[in-house]
């Protein structure tokens, strides 16, 4: 999360920038269950449909693949469709269904975190003897102005002087950094953060736990010029990026080395082209939050005589100042429309701590797994290990995802969580999301909404449409193991053929994307700056797992 469109494929080693059961939900329980793991639907309303999405599933595309698909009357709960409804899938981003709508239920729309500062000390006028303890609330969204907010507070509190360290405390949260199942290789990209009580986001879309890049173009024949957003990201520099001459391209790549905040740069950009703009992940976001709190004290004033350091969560402290987070119910659509893995990663350690005493990815999924058994969605069985998807190991069915979806519909917040939702074809990024460039044109456009979700050899839509006669469809589309070209395009048919009533064939151009503007790249500046806007749907796989990368159809 959570977070970026635009990726690239980081093989190719570009770095990127990745209560009571309801009624409803008793009638639903019976409905999950219809049909084997291997059966079509049984004779439908209109069967012109059955055979419209027959073909569609029928298509080259889809050999070898397993496809699961179930269209419900959202009205009704009478099934429209089914293609292997209780098939085993991978659910990729769209488990951020599961988790967003177990964090509104269970911890409710208005649940805000609270960051703090603390005085673990004694205060002498305006010197504080002892440490200022910066007290991390689980906030996803914290961003360097809200730590400078803070440091003015503490200014404005007469300090002064701290003989101490600043702490950072990111103890709300256990010490696993990153989801079971998580590729190794992708620990460097921002679509893949380390998850702590304490981290940072450094732009207005919450891409936490991250440092922006930006390399800018000298004279030809001189080093380019390498700045850091925030300033004080704990980063070391090896290696230099030169400037080529102009029209020359770009090699330019930064990459983190494993296990350290060490920043590999090679390459070069082209004289007078455009700077270029990276993505990374920073280890230990609980310490890299503290030392840009560090230097927004000193912005303010406040000198801090000893380092930064990592709380133990034990200190003895009284409160000095904090900072409330929006809520739970606005952070839903950077969630879900940018796909934000760390947003869902956090929903799901708050959940745990708030409803189990531990902020821990145990924890959490217990308490979304007792929410999915209250709500009727126990079986079939799946396995979910993560917030957001990103593991390989989560697995769910079609007719559960559907399940889901109805479920929503019956919820309070349900409003709130569907205008969250990405928009097919909708160019406005904050509406249309990771949809933006899809299905448009089409009677599908500003009519599904649904949540995208796809890594190599996945690819998922699950939401709703408006059929041409006023019914609400809810559907889920859900492909696993397909290799070579993507089957994209047969899913965007399916949503295509709910929404006008009549069979839509299925395109086979390539996917298309808009250009990437610089401030978004995801890291990968110089796929961004000479790559075409749009890639070949059969693109090589680039192993990457936050859906932004689907605007580049890389993954």
């Amino acid at each position: 999360m959570i977070l970026e469109y635009y990726l690239t494929a980081h093989l190719s080693r570009r770095s990127l920038q990745r209560r009571a059961l309801p009624l409803a939900a008793v009638a639903l329980a019976g409905t999950l269950l219809v049909g084997s793991a291997q059966a079509d639907s049984p004779t439908p309303a209109d069967p012109t449909l059955t055979a419209d999405l027959d073909a569609i599933l029928s298509d080259a595309r889809l050999a070898n693949a397993q496809a699961g698909v179930v269209v419900v009357d959202a009205a009704t709960g009478q099934p429209v469709y089914q293609h292997q409804p209780n098939a085993l899938l991978t659910p990729a981003s769209t488990m951020k269904t599961v988790t967003s709508t177990a964090a509104l239920d269970l911890l409710g729309a208005d649940h805000r975190f609270t960051t703090e500062v603390r005085t673990a000390g004694t205060r002498r006028g305006g010197v504080l003897v002892g440490d200022l303890v910066l007290r991390g609330g689980g906030d996803p969204s914290l961003r360097p102005q809200d730590l400078d907010d803070l440091a003015a507070k503490v200014a404005a509190a007469g300090i002064t002087t701290v003989t101490g360290r600043v702490l950072a405390d990111g103890s709300r949260y256990d010490n696993t950094p990153l989801g079971p199942g998580w590729a190794w290789d992708d620990e460097p990209y921002s679509y893949s953060p380390q998850i702590s009580g304490l981290t940072l986001a450094p732009d207005a879309e919450y891409t936490m736990d991250a440092v922006q890049v930006t390399v800018t173009p000298g004279e030809a024949g001189k080093p380019a010029q390498v700045a850091l957003n925030p300033a004080e990201a704990p980063m070391k520099l090896s290696g230099q990026i030169t400037t080529g001459a102009a029209g020359s391209g770009s090699s330019a790549d930064v990459e983190r080395k494993r296990g350290v905040n060490e920043l590999a740069l090679t390459g070069s950009v082209a004289a007078g082209s455009a700077p270029a703009v990276f993505w990374t992940t920073v280890e230990n976001p609980t310490v890299y939050t503290g030392d840009v709190f560090a230097g927004a004290l000193a912005r303010h004033g406040v000198r801090v005589v000893r380092p930064v350091a990592q709380a133990t969560g034990s200190e003895t402290s009284d409160a000095l100042a904090s900072h409330d987070s929006a809520t739970i119910g606005e952070l839903m659509a950077p969630m879900l429309k940018l796909s934000n893995n760390g947003i869902a990663e956090h929903l799901t350690k708050e959940i745990g701590k708030v409803k189990g005493g531990q902020g821990s990815w145990t924890a959490g999924l217990t308490q979304i797994k007792a929410y999915l058994k209250a709500n009727g969605l126990e079986l079939p069985a799946g396995r979910q290990v993560d917030g957001s998807g990103l593991s390989r190991y989560d697995l769910i069915t079609p007719a559960k995802m559907n399940g889901l979806l109805q479920v929503a519909r019956t919820k309070p917040w349900f409003q709130q969580w569907y205008d969250a939702l990405p928009v097919a074809g909708n160019p406005a990024r904050m509406v249309g999301g990771t949809l933006t460039a899809r299905m448009r044109g089409t009677a599908a456009q500003d009519n599904v909404h649904a949540k995208s979700g796809s890594m190599s050899g996945v690819d998922n839509l699950a939401g709703y449409v408006t059929a041409p006669d006023g019914r609400q469809l809810v559907f889920t589309v859900m492909v696993s193991n397909f290799a070579g070209t993507s089957p994209r395009p047969l899913i965007d048919a399916i949503a295509v053929r709910l929404a006008t009533g009549h069979p839509a064939a299925p395109s086979t151009a390539p996917s298309t994307a808009p250009a990437a503007p610089k401030s978004l790249t995801a890291p990968g500046a110089r796929a961004a700056q000479d790559a075409p806007a749009a890639a070949p749907a059969d693109a090589p796989e680039g192993g990457t797992r936050w859906e932004d990368c689907e605007q580049l159809a890389r993954c």
